[in-house]
């Protein structure tokens, strides 16, 4: 998957999940990814935070530690 899309998928799930009340939204976005991501886009997100993060929602950084 390209990058950009992984970022845009990424922090469209961490947007929905910051506006639902009483969620702590990086765990909610942790059960996300690893339910329905495959583990090659969990992998290439660990990695991409791994460099840095560029782009992603600090939701998803936070989040990618408890996948």
């Amino acid at each position: 998957m390209s990058p950009d899309k992984m970022i845009r998928m990424a922090n469209q799930i961490a947007t929905f999940f910051k506006t639902q009340p009483n969620e702590d939204a990086p765990a909610r976005v942790a059960a996300h990814i690893s339910d329905f991501w495959e583990p090659r886009m969990r992998d290439q997100l660990r990695s991409h935070v791994a460099q840095g993060g560029d782009g992603l929602d600090e939701v998803v950084v936070r989040a990618v530690a408890q996948i």
